[in-house]
């Protein structure tokens, strides 16, 4: 999964067991209570006229989960549901003004002290968990970790053989790290540099090319050290390794520069612009309520991931096969 945003940096986006503490504190906008839930409390009314702005970042999980939102609230509430493909650095203001009115998946430890201010003032409203639970890190191949056996633990990347078999063309005699989009939460850069490493960190530009990647190291049988998270899809069919990482000794949100450290389990959440409640209470409270599990993002990934399937048609058989999971959704 996997927020996965600058600093920015998944700060996904420390999480402990209450989202809100992990999140940096406040959800004074949140109250269920507040919400005027008369009209859905009978369940859905096919009512609904306001168009409804859904942020999709770029990752297989939050394209499924947006499909899911879309044609649940098409079809239950009739309102027409616009998917929008934003920037994560852009998402959480364009909330606050009302541009965009929900993301359904948010990763703690991307989820910046600047990003939290919204939801501190009340124009972003912190909609709860979204039931699944993730882990960025850094993962190698199941051949990286049987060539070099000291890849067991981080101090491994130290090996001058180690950094000489993760080189490429690109990185000259420094190992690469391949980073993702860089608009994704992530410190290698930092982390790279404070430990030691000599390691160079090279971007992939998205979860896609990443995944060619693999492929192709793997077919060379060259090993690749990369960013990447669980739940996914690519964890499994690759057997991809998450390598531990020490724990940072500094708070990486607002010392980026000298994060030296892992990155945190996250417990995902949800987040809503405080001007959706009056534009559509139906919406909102179906927002509240809406859970995606980690069972559920690993019983739909692969059919995207892996089998290159579309989003909006796994997302419809989710649906077809769990109708007493979210006609829930819609009541009070």
């Amino acid at each position: 999964m996997g927020s996965r945003k600058k600093l920015l940096g998944i700060g996904l986006f420390a999480v402990g067991s209450l989202v809100f503490a992990a999140c940096g504190g406040s959800d004074t906008a949140t109250d269920v209570a507040s919400v005027d839930t008369t009209a859905v409390a009978e369940g859905p009314a096919c009512t609904g006229t306001e168009a409804i702005k859904i942020a999709r970042n770029n990752w297989t999980a939050s394209a499924i989960e947006v499909e899911i939102v879309k044609q649940l609230i098409e079809t239950n509430l009739c309102n027409p549901v616009e998917i929008v493909d934003i920037d994560e650095n852009a998402m959480i203001p364009g909330m606050s003004s009302g541009d965009i009115d929900a993301n359904v998946e948010v990763w703690p430890s991307g989820f910046t002290p600047e990003e939290q201010a919204f939801i501190d003032d009340g124009s972003v409203v912190n909609m709860g968990l979204l039931g699944a639970v993730g882990k960025i890190g850094w993962f190698v191949t199941p051949d990286a970790l049987t060539s070099f056996p000291q890849l067991a633990t981080w101090e491994g990347l130290k090996d001058p053989e180690v950094v000489k078999a993760f080189a490429t063309a690109a990185t000259g005699s420094q190992g690469r790290m391949l980073a993702m989009d860089p608009s994704f939460s992530g410190y290698e850069e930092q982390i790279i540099k404070n430990l030691g490493l000599d390691f160079k960190t090279q971007y992939s530009g998205s979860e896609a090319a990443t995944q060619a990647e693999i492929v192709a190291m793997t077919e060379a049988k060259k090993p690749v050290i990369m960013y990447y998270w669980m739940p996914s899809a690519a964890v499994g069919k690759y057997g991809l390794i998450n390598i531990a990482l020490p724990a940072p000794t500094v708070d990486c949100f607002s010392e980026a520069d000298k994060c030296d450290g892992d990155y945190p389990e996250d417990v995902l959440f949800k987040v809503a612009s405080a001007k959706l409640e009056a534009k559509d209470a139906r919406v909102f409270y179906f927002l509240k309520n809406f859970q995606m599990t980690t069972d559920d993002q690993l019983a739909t990934l692969p059919a995207v991931e892996i089998d290159g399937r579309d989003a909006a048609e796994v997302a419809a058989e989710w649906i077809a096969a769990n109708q007493a999971v979210w006609s829930d959704w819609f009541k009070a």
